[in-house]
């Protein structure tokens, strides 16, 4: 199974900027559109538009609602989602190449994106 964004969805995920410590990923698709599973490394993700999704991973779902503008962080994981929505999606990615460094890299962490109101991911909106 192809596992990296790019590849996995290439009608939705661009690379727009690559270097050895990072590379930044520009995503978009319309309602109703479902992604095939990739996977993300810890990142950084910015929202540029206003959207609602639902992210699943190992029979696990949640839904998510963001507002243009937002950063949340995303823990490493394996997922697919799909706009739930009335918008498009529209959002960029900033992937770190380095695993953290006190703590060994987890697969299947937190699922979504984190907020800044809820370090553990609680709240997703």
């Amino acid at each position: 199974m192809v596992m990296d964004p790019v590849e996995a969805n290439p009608q939705n995920y661009r690379i727009v900027f690559e270097n050895d410590r990072v590379r930044v990923l520009e995503y978009t698709d319309t309602p109703g559109h479902v992604t095939i599973e990739h996977h993300h490394p810890d990142s950084v993700m910015i929202t540029a538009s206003t959207f609602r999704r639902r992210l699943s991973s190992n029979e696990k779902s949640v839904d998510v609602e963001l507002h243009s503008g937002q950063a949340r962080w995303l823990s490493s994981q394996n997922h697919y989602g799909e706009n739930i929505g009335e918008t498009d999606t529209h959002a960029f990615f900033v992937e770190l190449k380095e695993p953290a460094r006190d703590s060994p890299q987890v697969q299947g962490g937190s699922l979504g994106p984190e907020g800044p109101e809820s370090p553990q991911g609680e709240s997703r909106a």
